[in-house]
Formats: structure tokens, C-alpha cells, sequence
């Protein structure tokens, strides 16, 4: 299906404008009348929807992370297929992300870091508790509301991805986010949590020195870099970091 437009209903939700548009997925605001609540509609490519795998993965998933129960989780409402669009229907917040606030101030204050780091860390904790595992952990998958409390969302998706489309998953899932990959992730091996609290850990490390870890020319040599290469000290980008917080980055 072409872009949906405003007006247009998919199955009980009106749509009234698209806000967001990456490589896996297409968001728009849209109007739940039921509820009379603005929702967010994540709408999936159309060639997942075809695949009758990643279908019945997408249903089991979707009503494990719906039960997800957490202040910093952003909650899931629904999800559903209509005319061959598959979707999610997810908390609207007229606000930005992590990855915003983190091109505004960079690096982040110190009191700052730790109210954030203190709320996303909760979040994943109790996913992990539950026995989900993101799997795609960037700044852009943390949504801030007016409040400034974070918000994780977007959990398996990667995983969704990979079930429908192997080759999809290689070339966009992971390659779209190489700043943040775990070295098992980046060499297609088996990820549990442990993939998830390295990705935290290179977000710590940009939160306070205001730059990743790894740089190149392509995000294939990112990749390359968390597979071979040490993590870079923090202090050789902000030689003002006390010891005990570059510990706790390099941990």
C-alpha cells in the first residue's frame, strides 16, 4: 500500500498525518474514536506482511511486549492487519527523543545523565525480567515526554525483522544502527541481555563524553571496530571525566 493519508481509516483508527518514516517503519499520528485518544500508528513495510511467518512472530510478540507494565516503557495498545498493512499502536508523545536531547546538549550534565541513565537502565532491567530482549537499543528508540522522563520503546523489532526477512535484517536493521551494535549482534551470533547492556553501555559512554566510541567512513567498518578493536578510553575524548565514572562506562 502507497503512504496512507490523512482521513483514511485503518481499521478503527482515523489517520490524521504521517510523523516519523525510517527504513523499517512508517509512523503517523492517528485518532482512536473508541478511546477519542491521539494514538501513534506504526505501519511495517508492506513485503513483511506477505510473509505468513513473520505474521504469527509479529502476534506472539506483540502480546508478550503489550504486557510490558513499566513508568519507562512506552506502552503498546494494539496491533493489528488490515488491508494488508500490518501495525502497532503505541502511546503518542508530542515530544522528541534521546538522540534530540543529546545533539542539543552535548555532552549532558552529569545529574542530568544520571536521572536519565537511572530511568532507561529500570526500564531494561524489567524487560529482561520478563524475559524480552530489545535487541535495537539507540537514543532514537527513547522517546522523552514534556515531563522529560524517558520512555523505551520498539522492543523486538530487530527480531521481527529477522523473522520475515533475513536479508532485510542484515542490510537495514543492523546496518542502520552499526554506532550501537553488540560485537555478537554485528557477527550474527546467538544475543540475550548481555547484547542489550553493551548497547547501554556505548549510550552511557556518548551521554557523557558527547561522542560514540567508534567512528569510520562506512557502517561497515563501525561494525568491524566493536567486533576487533578496545573501547577507547572516555578520557581521551573528555579529559575532565573522573575515574570513577570512566569504571563505570568501561564495566
Amino acid at each position: 500500500m502507497d503512504q496512507l493519508q490523512p482521513g483514511q481509516m485503518l481499521g478503527p483508527y482515523r489517520i490524521i498525518g504521517r510523523i516519523g518514516q525510517g527504513g523499517m517503519a512508517t509512523i503517523y499520528k492517528a485518532y482512536q474514536p473508541s478511546m477519542d485518544r491521539t494514538v501513534a500508528v506504526k505501519v511495517l513495510p508492506s513485503q513483511l506482511a506477505s510473509s505468513r511467518e513473520f505474521t504469527l512472530r509479529f502476534q506472539q510478540e506483540a502480546h508478550i511486549i503489550a504486557r510490558l507494565e513499566h513508568p519507562h516503557i512506552l506502552p503498546v495498545f494494539d496491533y493489528g492487519e488490515s488491508n494488508g498493512v500490518t501495525y502497532l499502536v503505541m502511546r503518542y508523545l508530542d515530544t522528541g527523543t534521546l538522540k534530540d536531547k543529546m545533539e542539543v546538549d552535548r555532552p549532558l550534565p552529569l545529574d542530568e545523565i544520571d536521572r536519565l541513565f537511572t530511568q532507561l537502565a529500570d526500564a531494561l532491567s524489567y524487560a529482561h525480567s520478563q524475559g524480552v530482549i530489545h535487541r535495537d537499543l539507540k537514543p532514537s528508540n527513547v522517546l522523552i515526554d514534556s515531563q522529560g522522563n524517558l520512555f523505551l520503546t520498539d522492543f523486538g523489532f530487530a527480531k521481527w525483522l529477522e523473522s520475515a526477512s533475513p536479508r532485510l535484517t542484515q542490510t537495514d536493521a543492523i546496518m542502520g544502527t552499526p554506532a550501537y551494535i553488540s560485537p555478537e549482534q554485528a557477527q550474527a551470533t546467538k544475543v540475550d541481555q548481555r547484547s542489550d547492556i553493551y548497547s547501554f553501555g556505548i549510550i552511557l559512554y556518548e551521554m557523557v563524553t558527547g561522542s560514540v566510541p567508534f567512528v569510520a567512513d562506512t557502517p561497515l567498518a563501525v561494525i568491524l571496530k566493536h567486533v576487533s578493536d578496545p573501547l577507547p578510553l572516555p578520557s581521551t575524548i573528555k579529559p575532565d571525566i573522573s575515574e570513577a565514572i570512566e569504571r563505570v562506562i568501561l564495566k
